[in-house]
């Protein structure tokens, strides 16, 4: 007799363990084994591809879409902060009107919880004249307390102002918007004038240009010392025109909002900056309910495709289906069988969807090779905002959705009848 191989008689002993404790399992792979270079290989493929084109498109979507919110609420929240605290009027003008650095609030917000940084700022509406040219404009006085390093991303040329804490600077940092209406190039020296009584002016120096893709700040909004506004309006040194309120969380904004509003004069009042900027967050929310409905298209067809996929595999195994009804196997049985295999390509899809999603991710962070019309989309180039969770929820989604839904295609196995399906053809 010849000898029996080590590693064979261990095969065989694995496949035996396996078809005994497990036999829709056993005869699932060997079938997956059986047909490499059929037509049925050809279905598989195409069934991997849906399921891996579908998992893909949901979660580049999802990154962008959290990538365009993330990008804009930062500019937004960078040079409006999350909250800001004013005096309150019934104006709409941009002037504002002065608050005491001395209040209780601004001197102890550190002993509120979740309160990341509060600074101060004044608000002073002018003209600007260059070159004969006139363009309305807002200066926005910051001091020692600004953080400077949330403007600084957004910084094309040059640097931002520094305060002079002996009087007041002269430096400016202006828009690229504006710097090309009004041809100011960095370096140069400018007139703004405020509309007063007596009138004022003053000549100030570029020292920055910054750009954010959002109208609302690179039509108007100026940067200089709030010393200079102070001095303008004659202001004390105590005195401003509010406070911006950075959170540790965009989550408890509104929580802190009423907290905020506990803890300042009853002169005071906060507001968020999402409701300054309604139509920008609106527009956030519009577009997220349209990818909502768009990922939602992509899995009813990834559905419609493993339950047509399975129909067909059943469809070819009809004699075999007739085959094992006939030794006994139960109609339970049965089903397990093609719900491996469905669970099997749903895998491989996912692997290769994941592989392509998070490839192109990668890609798009790292080199912007997708640009966009900033005048429109409010930046440069196709943000990609990385979420884990986000991810993992894709693939679960899609998993467990695609997984449940082929029962629907193993419920015609309990039709087949033995005979007329081993004489299928």
């Amino acid at each position: 007799m010849d000898k029996v191989d080590g590693s064979q008689l261990s095969g065989f002993c694995n496949e035996s363990q396996a078809f005994v404790l497990n036999l829709p399992l056993f005869i699932s792979r060997r079938v997956n084994a059986s047909h490499k270079f059929s037509f049925t290989a050809m279905i598989y493929r195409i069934a991997t591809a849906s399921i891996a084109l579908g998992l893909a498109t949901m979660v580049i979507t999802m990154l962008i879409l959290l990538g365009f919110q993330e990008t804009i609420q930062d500019k937004i929240y960078s040079f409006s902060a999350h909250l800001q605290v004013r005096k309150l009027t019934f104006s709409s003008s941009y002037e504002s009107q002065p608050v005491s650095t001395q209040s209780d609030f601004y001197q102890s917000w550190r002993s509120i919880e979740s309160l990341h940084h509060v600074q101060e700022y004044i608000y002073k509406p002018g003209l600007l004249k260059h070159n004969k040219e006139v363009y309305g404009i807002v200066l926005k006085g910051v001091g020692q307390s600004y953080d400077s390093s949330r403007i600084t991303p957004y910084l094309k040329e040059g640097r931002f102002i520094r305060v002079d804490t002996s009087g007041y600077s002269t430096e400016v940092v202006i828009s690229t918007k504006i710097a090309r209406i009004m041809q100011i190039a960095l370096h140069d020296e400018i007139m703004v004038f405020f509309i007063q009584k007596p009138v004022r002016f003053r000549k100030l120096k570029v020292v920055g240009i910054y750009e954010t893709g959002m109208e609302d700040f690179d039509t108007r909004q100026l940067f200089c010392d709030i010393a200079l506004v102070r001095r303008l309006n004659g202001w004390e040194e105590e005195q401003a025109g509010g406070f911006e309120v950075f959170v540790d969380s965009k989550g408890k904004i509104d929580e802190l909002q009423q907290t905020v509003n506990d803890a300042v004069d009853a002169d005071l009042y906060s507001r968020k900056s999402s409701d300054v900027y309604v139509q920008v967050f609106d527009w956030l929310q519009l577009l997220r309910q349209n990818v909502m409905i768009f990922l939602i298209i992509i899995l009813v067809v990834a559905c419609f495709n493993m339950v047509s996929i399975l129909f067909i595999l059943i469809m070819e195994r009809t004699p075999m289906i007739g085959m094992l009804k006939a030794l006994g196997s139960t109609n339970g049985q049965i089903r397990s069988i093609f719900r491996y295999n469905g669970m099997l390509i749903i895998l491989r899809g996912m692997a290769w969807g994941n592989l392509i999603s998070i490839g192109f991710g990668l890609i798009q962070y790292y080199f912007q090779i997708i640009p966009l019309d900033a005048e429109n989309y409010y930046m440069e180039y196709v943000p990609i905002a990385w979420n884990i969770p986000a991810i993992l929820g894709m693939n679960v989604l899609i998993f467990v959705v695609t997984y449940a839904i082929l029962i629907i295609p193993t419920m015609i196995i309990s039709r087949i009848q033995p005979i007329k399906s081993i004489r299928f053809d």
